[in-house]
């Protein structure tokens, strides 16, 4: 009679557990605040709304209404790291959401839901190491649509394997992207070219006199991208892909990266090494989960504000 009680209080639990994840916890959205101090003496701070992970799907409304609020943090540059699509039949729901920061200037690079449909699969499978995600694997999404979001509705440079120069404030911020790594699409032997042809085709226009703040641009955080991006001179590094963890002990403490990234750093600003030389890595844990899988524990879904400021300042 006791061990029956005890199973019935376990699954009691386990459908609570469940219960405050699908529908607290994973419309529990939050805003962080980060700052990074890499930019020259002197400077106007700059401020960057980290968006990543939306997986938008029509039904999504709370999701949609939190996003259009965060127009009034008046950043002055939105970073999308990918995976904005969920469902075939988002684009409609993600264009509500994003429309209120058009104008504002942004970079954008992608996840394979904003090409692929996820598919149904054992929603803590991923426990056991990364996902497998094949081409040509899933529905096929808007990716065409969506491109057309961000270049014509929002005005936003898509820097997938590829980069893009802005001058906010008077500073000069070379953002250089990398294609999803988890999906194989990190054409990292042509970053090289890609950085020197940006330096080359606007160095002679650059409007103003201050030196180049690299920022690197992906949407999962494998070791060898963001190795390549320090090497390449990032100052900061944006990235999403993990969900934080998505389902995670107390204290926020991934189980996953879904990568081969520490788990340690499975969402937050840290610090990336490489050889000599090393950068700030901004993890968003991302602001929604697959379809199939449509829960979060100990992790809240999260868009960030990161304030740029001179490395001059000192910070406690």
């Amino acid at each position: 009679m006791a061990r029956g009680s005890g199973l019935a209080f376990a699954g009691a639990l386990a459908l609570g557990v469940a219960a405050w994840g699908n529908l607290v916890e994973k419309n529990r959205f939050t805003l962080r605040h980060d700052v990074v101090p890499i930019l020259d003496p002197g400077s106007e701070p700059i401020t960057i709304l980290h968006l990543s992970d939306i997986h938008m799907a029509p039904w999504n409304s709370a999701a949609i209404a939190w996003i259009r609020e965060l127009a009034a943090t008046s950043p002055d540059i939105v970073v999308g790291t990918g995976d904005f699509l969920g469902h075939p039949d988002g684009l409609s729901a993600l264009t509500e959401a994003l429309l209120p920061l058009s104008g504002i200037p942004g970079v954008v690079t992608h996840g394979s839901n904003d090409r692929v449909a996820p598919r149904f699969k054992n929603p803590f499978s991923y426990l056991l190491g990364p996902s497998q995600v094949g081409h040509g694997s899933g529905s096929p999404m808007d990716f065409d649509g969506l491109k057309n979001l961000y270049a014509h509705t929002l005005g936003w440079v898509d820097i997938d394997n590829g980069a893009t120069r802005l001058e906010v404030k008077g500073q000069t911020l070379d953002f250089v992207g990398v294609g999803d790594a988890h999906y194989g699409e990190d054409a990292l032997a042509q970053l090289p070219g890609i950085v020197d042809d940006l330096r080359e085709s606007v160095d002679d226009r650059s409007s103003t006199d201050s030196s180049i703040t690299t920022i690197g641009v992906t949407h999962a955080p494998y070791r060898r991208v963001l190795d390549a991006l320090v090497t390449h001179g990032a100052e900061l590094i944006f990235a999403g892909h993990t969900h934080g963890g998505q389902v995670c002990l107390p204290g926020g403490r991934a189980l996953t990266t879904n990568s081969d990234l520490p788990t340690a750093q499975a969402r937050g600003l840290s610090h990336w090494h490489h050889a000599s030389r090393s950068s700030y890595l901004n993890v968003s844990a991302g602001l929604g989960t697959s379809i199939y899988a449509p829960i979060r524990l100990f992790c809240p879904p999260e868009a960030i504000l990161i304030t740029l400021v001179p490395e001059d300042i000192g910070y406690a």
